[in-house]
């Protein structure tokens, strides 16, 4: 479990500075990570490989990502936020200056993992340090308006595809400047280093809840208590990585041009600009469970619908629209049902797991879309997609809270006796 120093009390912690600071990070990365996917997406695709060729080289990114969850927690706890987030920014940096150097398949899965190691480290440290320092009664609008930077930075990304009229290299250059005002931006932030300790200040509850020190049982244990509110985390990367890598494929085979792609693309994060924080409102006033539950089923229909509007931009943009509003703010909607669920000891071993999910989502997307798109049919990639969201809506239904299924145990072992 990872915890900031006991003297320091959170509304001394909780730094607006910072945390602006780490939000408009938080949107120049989005942005960075918005347009190098669908960019390196049609630049192998002018390369003549099929789409599942092009599906399997840009999951090399996210393999990036999930390998950094196994990578980064022993630095991380030595040296602090600030200098992983730094070596993240670096990495980013080398691999976008690096990519226009050479248009090679293996030479590209190699610099997709380097770049996704950075980007990994450098969301997770982010995210938990806005995390850690809020104070307990602004968490869910901190971590909504983390959710709600990215969606603005990775909704406005695509756009940098239309500086592939200046030369291939524009759009890289364009990036490499947006990390490097990262760079600028996080020096004016002091670092803080996290402590592997026991809580001082835990109650006996969240003592008996994490039950042991080891970190496999602490994972088990979140788990348990919350897999459904970790699902979104799953289904958000699976969605994200497969629209961005797959759809520039979808709409160049449909006969889009690649203008009308960049004007498509941002549609689901716009949408999810809309609706973002008037969900995670209403989440607060009728239980993120229903509104969970409510927009993976309406996000699941809108994603079905896409095939049946063929080649008509207008109605695929508002499909979109509509799907990236319902679906758009799973990432941090499940996050904020996790800190619900979970006892406090276990917050920070659930953040990890959800950024391993993300990371396997994201491997798993751009497979299933670019080799069902190549060896079922076209539309294969949202059949999937529409599907996976209604098995969650269905999953939710059975889902209960640790508290209620102990209290309905209790309550039929009274009525047995």
């Amino acid at each position: 479990m990872i915890f900031l120093n006991a003297a320091t009390t959170r509304s001394t912690l909780f730094s607006s500075t910072r945390f602006n600071v780490l939000i408009l990070i938080t949107v120049f990365t989005g942005f960075s990570q918005g347009l190098l996917l669908p960019l390196l997406t049609i630049l192998v695709d002018r390369t003549g490989v099929g789409s599942g060729i092009n599906g399997l080289n840009a999951a090399a990114m996210y393999v990036g990502t999930f390998s950094a969850m196994f990578l980064v927690e022993r630095p991380f706890r030595r040296f602090g936020y600030k200098p992983v987030i730094q070596t993240g920014l670096l990495m980013i940096l080398i691999g976008v200056l690096l990519f226009p150097l050479w248009t090679n398949l293996w030479f590209w899965v190699v610099l997709r993992i380097f770049v996704g190691i950075g980007e990994s480290s450098l969301h997770f440290c982010t995210q938990l340090w806005i995390m850690a320092s809020s104070p307990i009664d602004k968490r869910g609008r901190s971590i909504s308006l983390y959710g709600l930077s990215y969606a603005v930075g990775f909704s406005i990304g695509p756009l940098g595809i239309n500086l592939l009229n200046k030369g291939t290299g524009s759009p890289f250059l364009l990036i490499a400047a947006f990390v490097l005002a990262c760079v600028l931006l996080l020096a004016k932030v002091n670092n803080e280093r996290p402590e592997a300790s026991e809580q001082p200040v835990a109650s006996e509850a969240d003592n008996m809840a994490e039950g042991t020190s080891k970190p496999r049982n602490r994972y088990l244990r979140a788990y348990r208590i919350a897999w459904f509110a970790l699902l979104p985390s799953l289904l958000f990367g699976y969605m994200e990585s497969s629209l961005n890598s797959n759809f520039p494929v979808y709409g160049l085979k449909l006969g889009f041009s690649e203008s009308w792609i960049t004007i498509l693309l941002p549609a689901l994060g716009i949408g999810s600009l809309i609706l973002q924080l008037p969900l995670g409102a209403l989440s607060d006033k009728l239980g993120r469970k229903r509104v969970l539950i409510f927009a993976g089923l309406l996000g699941s229909l809108a994603f079905l619908a896409i095939p049946s509007a063929g080649t008509n931009p207008w109605l695929v943009l508002a499909l979109l629209a509509f799907a990236g509003g319902m679906v758009g703010s799973f990432f941090s909607l499940g996050l904020a049902y996790v800190a619900d669920l979970v006892p406090a000891s276990l917050l920070a071993s659930a953040n990890v797991i959800a950024s391993i999910q993300y990371s396997a989502g994201s491997i798993i997307g751009p497979n299933i879309g670019g080799f069902s798109m190549q060896y079922v049919s076209l539309s294969a990639m949202f059949y999937f997609m529409g599907g996976s969201y209604l098995l969650f809506s269905l999953l939710g239904i059975g889902f209960r809270k640790e508290k209620e299924r102990v209290e309905r145990k209790e309550t039929i072992s009274v009525i047995h006796e």
